[in-house]
């Protein structure tokens, strides 16, 4: 019940909503109980009214009817009020659910969405939150008043009748076991069924992602397969959960009209020895009637919660996800400096994995042209993922200014470092929205101003709706060079500090390359810039090139000083003349 109760905590945020919902359950528990009983009183006053002559009888059974039409307007008005209620906190819990998620999602590293696809995030999400909504409206609008009556109101019936009062309880004893019966039978099924159902909707949302890709190697018949392949997963489990819900079903509806014609019998022996009356009778009838349109209401609740389960541990269990760089408690903001970068014997494994840097050291002045170079895997990406705490270091520190990265907030690091990455990613937005991440107040004439920069002005105003024109998902409607420029524009929007230059001008054409070496130049000035390069002769102005190998830096010093050593790095400059 764990997850239950986690599901109804974020409910019971609207603390007053809530109370005043249960209050209304109550109500129209009350109230629901009332009808019948009303009901049957006058029966049994018109039973004995017998004759017009009988005027009390008559005055009687008028003030029985009044009443019972009070019953019902009040019953119809706090049923209308309770459900307004709760159809408003259910969409509020929906929407808490789902912000909650997106706001912690958006926290953890990337190693984690490394191993979490976006596909199945989303799936997670929308399922848990779908089911918060689900679950808490019928709960409150439904729900809560049939357990409200079947707690306290049934046993109260036993004043009335006790006998017949039996009847009903039993009713009720039959619909338990048959729901804990089901429950123990599908629990696990329905779980299986779950994970296929997200593995589908994280395969279909990979293939849709990546659709030029698929077309391009004609895997449409495969993709389409490995679907159908999932689906008929999903099949095998879900059916036999709806096959054990369908059997209680008709059990239930079985139980319940054995009920009711269980009440006529004894109730008829009972009126005949005197142990009953026909008011009492229609009354417990009238019970038992609305007990089985309630019990099967609820047991299509329970069957519910079974079958969300699942997606409620699966959203949990992200929220229980930690994020591994986590700001200390109270953490001050950077302090805005020159940009005086230091590595201190910094060394880093990933989770489950072998050490990937080794000792490294270093230290960058502010202003100064770093450059990272090695063979893939040899630790320069990862250095710059422990400067922006993507990760923290296992041994060692990090300092910008002097101050520790681990001492200060995540997000005042994040804001002194600007990044251009090897794969230029844009947002499925605007141009103008894709500029303003790191400067959201910008004006135009500011957004033009670095575009300029990253020789991106003349393609932006080509744009059919300029800086509104929407760039598609992944950029995909601009072609390398312009997304790549658009990643520039945007770091030298930013205007931070520190830059890091992840293959900055990796998809450009030779001769925009060149302007945009400019333009960076200039952006550069004044400001602490790493570039990681693969290509050795985008490195040539740097002040010093740090040489790392298997998690070390073997070399260090400027172009021509390490072309002169005739070491590692020269062997790599020979490497790519000879490719």
């Amino acid at each position: 019940m764990g997850v239950y109760r986690r599901a109804l905590r974020l409910s019971g945020q609207s603390g007053r909503r809530l109370a005043v919902l249960l209050a209304g359950n109550a109500a129209v528990a009350v109230l629901q109980f009332l009808d019948p009983l009303l009901f049957g009183r006058v029966i049994g006053v018109l039973a004995q009214a017998g004759t017009l002559a009988d005027a009390a009888l008559w005055q009687a059974a008028a003030r029985l009817i009044g009443a019972w039409a009070a019953v019902g307007v009040l019953g119809i008005a706090a049923t209308l009020g309770v459900a307004l209620l709760a159809d408003r906190l259910a969409h509020r819990t929906r929407l808490a659910a789902m912000a909650r998620f997106y706001d912690h999602v958006l926290t953890l590293p990337p190693a984690f969405h490394g191993t979490h696809e976006s596909g199945r995030l989303m799936k997670v999400m929308l399922s848990g939150a779908d089911a918060m909504f689900g679950l808490g409206l019928a709960l409150f609008r439904d729900q809560a008043s049939t357990f409200m009556a079947a707690a306290v109101l049934l046993p109260l019936s036993v004043l009335l009748n006790w006998r017949l009062a039996l009847v009903l309880i039993g009713l009720v004893a039959v619909f338990a076991a048959l729901t804990w019966m089901v429950i123990r039978r599908t629990e696990a099924g329905q779980a299986r069924a779950q994970h296929w159902q997200v593995a589908l909707a994280g395969t279909a949302q990979d293939a849709l992602a990546n659709v030029t890709l698929v077309q391009a190697y004609t895997r449409l018949r495969a993709e389409r397969a490995l679907f159908d392949d999932i689906v008929a997963q999903v099949i095998r489990h879900q059916f036999p959960v709806l096959t054990w819900w369908a059997l209680a079903n008709g059990l239930t509806r079985a139980a319940s009209t054995l009920a009711v014609m269980t009440i006529v019998g004894v109730g008829t022996w009972l009126l005949l020895h005197g142990q009953a009356t026909l008011g009492e009778i229609v009354s417990f009838i009238g019970l038992a009637l609305l007990l089985i349109g309630r019990l099967e209401g609820a047991m299509g609740f329970v069957a519910r919660l079974g079958a969300e389960r699942p997606n409620l541990e699966a959203y949990f269990a992200v929220l229980a996800a930690n994020s591994s760089v986590a700001d200390p408690p109270g953490a001050p903001a950077l302090r805005r400096g020159p940009g005086l970068v230091e590595f201190d014997g910094v060394s880093f494994g990933y989770p489950g994995g072998a050490a990937v840097l080794h000792g490294v050291d270093l230290r960058a002045p502010p202003g100064a042209c770093v450059a990272l170079v090695g063979e893939t895997g040899a630790g320069k990406s990862t250095c710059m993922a422990l400067l922006q705490r993507f990760w923290d270091p296992d041994r060692g520190s990090i300092r910008i200014d002097g101050q520790d990265v681990r001492a200060v907030s995540l997000e005042s690091v994040r804001a002194a470092i600007g990044v251009v990455f090897q794969d230029s990613l844009l947002l499925n937005r605007t141009v103008r929205d894709n500029l303003r991440l790191g400067q959201p107040e910008a004006d135009d004439a500011a957004l033009f101003a670095a575009c300029r920069l990253a020789e991106a002005e003349g393609f932006v105003r080509a744009l059919p709706d300029g800086l509104d024109t929407v760039v598609g998902e992944r950029g995909g409607n601009l072609s390398g060079g312009q997304r790549q420029r658009l990643a520039i524009a945007r770091a030298a929007l930013k205007d931070p500090p520190i830059l890091v230059l992840d293959e900055a001008t990796s998809a450009l054409d030779a001769a925009t390359e060149a302007r945009v070496a400019s333009a960076l130049r200039g952006l550069m000035r004044g400001r602490t810039t790493f570039i990681i390069a693969h290509r050795l002769s985008t490195v040539r102005a740097a002040d010093e090139i740090l040489v790392f190998a298997h998690g070390r830096i073997v070399e260090r010093g400027t172009f021509d000083n390490l072309l002169a050593r005739n070491g590692v790095f020269a062997e790599l400059v020979r490497t790519q003349l000879t490719a």
